[in-house]
């Protein structure tokens, strides 16, 4: 195929391993390289890579901020899911891998590329959702993974490589770094090294954006999230966009030591992995959410997207995000959101996140209907036949079995 490969775009950090990605195209497919670093809240200045790329011959240099769109189309719409994988996780990584595939086929369509590539390795659940987004939005596109195909198989090899063809890289990337770090705006995750034993804690030095749940202030914190259509548009009253609200919620979770997670987890390509994942905002933001529907949504239809939300957050996490069968589930689910809003108050302290109020304009909760006081509007008596007529079956089936 390496022939064929007039051009390619690379998904580019400006770190080691897509550096050293980045001058193997080079060689190996005598191709010219299109570099595109995205910006969805990683938190690490990108102009290095820029001059990485120049440094390194690239003439196209892409540097994107997709923040606003990151959180608008795509966290929003899944946590409108109430979407855990496997109960836990919030599916930090893999919601963000749609929205690169997406901009990098956009400018693969731009600069006239005829192939894209990736730094993911060959035993995670990343190059599925890289691969899978790229063929859904552009069936005939080439892809290069050269984790799949190049011989350099450990760190050890990378350097050495970067080493022989003058590739510059951080000095804390001189030997064994002590674990793997994806990061962007909803959360941070760490894999492998020190982690990888599951029966031994994480160390301390491994969490970021979280303080010590021990260490967080010894008074709880209150705040107040704001709903329109299933989606927060304020906190504490103060109207945001979807990008600065999570920001927002990411500071007051994390000064809480709000939304770690230690997971071993089942990946799409058959192995176990352990992950430790902080996602302060996001943590917040799904109890909140569920606050809201609590007293917004129909008892059915709550009890319906609860059934469907493991089928999404599957998909979600396997890089089914332009599958017909997740933009279904999506329309079902955004229609139940047309009534979720209004105020959720929470209250933060010391690694936890408790619901302490809700209100809504389009609330379902009656005072009158529930109240253990006198009312005129629930005659106590019309239980007695509701109550039979749903144990009818069950006495039938007594009768006829003894």
């Amino acid at each position: 195929m390496s022939g064929s490969i007039k051009k390619v775009v690379l998904a580019y950090s400006g770190g080691l391993d897509t550096s050293v990605i980045l001058r193997w195209l080079q060689d190996t497919y005598q191709c010219e390289v299109v570099t595109f670093t995205a910006d969805i809240g990683q938190g690490e200045e990108l102009e290095p890579a820029r001059k990485k790329a120049e440094m390194m011959g690239v003439k196209e240099i892409f540097i994107d901020d997709l923040r606003e769109e990151f959180v608008r189309d795509f966290v929003f719409p899944m946590f409108r899911a109430n979407a855990l994988y496997e109960g836990q996780y919030l599916l930090g990584t893999s919601i963000a891998r749609p929205l690169i595939a997406k901009r990098q086929i956009e400018i693969a369509k731009l600069v006239g590329a005829d192939a894209v590539s990736h730094g993911a390795t060959g035993k995670g659940n990343d190059q599925v959702r890289f691969e899978l987004g790229y063929y859904s939005l552009k069936p005939d596109i080439k892809v290069i993974a050269p984790w799949r195909e190049w011989d350099l198989t450990s760190r050890t090899k990378l350097i050495e490589y970067a080493e022989k063809h003058q590739i510059p890289i951080a000095k804390d990337k001189r030997g064994e770094a002590p674990f793997s770090v994806d990061a962007n705006l909803l959360h941070i995750s760490a894999e492998g090294k020190v982690l990888e034993d599951p029966w031994a804690e994480a160390p301390e030095f491994v969490y970021s954006r979280t303080v010590a749940p021990e260490q967080a202030p010894d008074t709880p914190e209150y705040i107040e999230v704001g709903f329109k259509a299933g989606d927060a548009v304020s906190v504490n009253g103060t109207a945001l966009s979807p990008a600065a609200l999570l920001t927002r919620l990411n500071e007051l979770g994390g000064r809480n030591g709000v939304g770690r997670l230690d997971l071993v987890e089942n990946r799409f390509v058959g192995m176990k992995s352990r992950g430790v994942y902080e996602t302060p905002g996001g943590t917040v933001l799904h109890a909140a959410h569920r606050g809201i529907e609590s007293i917004t949504l129909d008892r059915n239809a709550a009890h319906l997207k609860d059934e469907l939300m493991p089928r999404y957050a599957e998909l979600v996490y396997n890089g089914f995000w332009f599958s017909p069968e997740r933009e279904m589930l999506q329309a079902l689910i955004d229609k139940s959101q047309e009534h979720v809003e209004g105020t959720v108050r929470l209250k933060l302290y010391k690694g936890s996140v408790s619901i302490v109020g809700r209100k809504s304009p389009k609330t379902l909760y009656s005072l009158a209907h529930v109240t253990f006081e006198e009312d005129q509007v629930y005659d106590q008596r019309d239980a007695a036949g509701f109550i039979k007529l749903n144990a009818l079956r069950l006495r039938l089936a007594k009768a006829a079995r003894g």
